[in-house]
């Protein structure tokens, strides 16, 4: 009889949360709403939800209802229960990479899986049924370049065009390459202002992920406005020479005489 009130409750519960417009809730969520004398009889009402399908276990203690449109997706974008997440898990983080690259119009290339920053320590990868989330670790969050996003669910955390077009250059592994992050810069860059960008610049950057980016900027896109904020950036720093593909260290290569960039490899982007 218990576990029947349960289930009933609980079907109640998971409507409820929706009807606030939201798409996940947590344990202590959980214990506020049940007697804790129902515990063995909400375990299993959870695995019941589970089997259907219409609950999704995304970290211990946390959890994402599915609702029939996203069912028959077979997906459920992160936006809609990141920022929970954190903050049932207290830590921060913003959506960045691709994932912000396409909220803010660079859509050539759509990813199969969302990127989250975060700082140490390091968060094992989601990759549950309809959600893959990529954690990147940073050792410290930016303190410019950071702006919130409207959902259906909230607010989310993520990079502005300039903290991205960094971003991407400096976790180019991440996402395939410098031939993928030129293509996506190149959309970007309609985005990125010369202000933000001076702005963001006050974060704490690896000089070599500068170094490429200003190379990029101009050299391949020929966006000299956005590439001389760059180089008058690193005019006030000592720079040295650094390969424009790390793991390609070979000899015999050009270097650019602005950028230092060890030219050993060839850029070819989709545009």
């Amino acid at each position: 009889m218990a576990n029947k009130i349960i289930h009933n409750n609980m079907d109640d519960f998971i409507t409820q949360i929706q009807a606030d417009g939201k798409l996940s809730f947590n344990l202590e969520d959980v214990k506020k709403r049940f007697s804790s004398s129902y515990k063995t009889a909400i375990k299993f009402s959870l695995n019941r939800l589970f089997r259907k399908g219409e609950v999704i276990s995304v970290y211990k203690g946390f959890y994402v209802i599915v609702p029939p449109s996203y069912k028959h997706r077979k997906i459920i974008p992160p936006e809609l229960f990141i920022d929970s997440l954190f903050k049932y898990i207290e830590r921060p983080y913003y959506l960045g990479l691709l994932s912000a690259a396409v909220l803010h119009g660079s859509s050539h290339q759509q990813a199969m899986e969302s990127y989250v920053f975060i700082n140490k320590p390091s968060i094992r990868q989601t990759d549950v049924k309809g959600i893959r989330v990529n954690y990147v670790v940073k050792a410290s969050m930016p303190e410019y370049g950071l702006e919130k996003r409207k959902t259906d669910t909230g607010y989310i955390n993520i990079s502005n065009p300039e903290l991205t077009a960094i971003d991407l250059v400096q976790f180019q592994h991440r996402i395939g390459g410098l031939n993928r992050v030129s293509t996506v810069l190149y959309e970007l860059s309609e985005a990125i202002s010369v202000d933000k960008l001076n702005e963001v610049l006050q974060n704490r950057i690896p000089l070599s992920a500068l170094q490429r980016l200003g190379y990029i900027f101009d050299c391949i896109l020929h966006k000299e406005e956005l590439s001389n904020v760059i180089r008058d950036y690193l005019s006030k720093e000592k720079i040295f020479r650094v390969w424009l593909k790390p793991d390609l260290k070979k000899s015999g290569f050009r270097v650019h005489p602005v950028w230092k960039i060890i030219e050993n490899y060839k850029i070819e982007s989709d545009f």
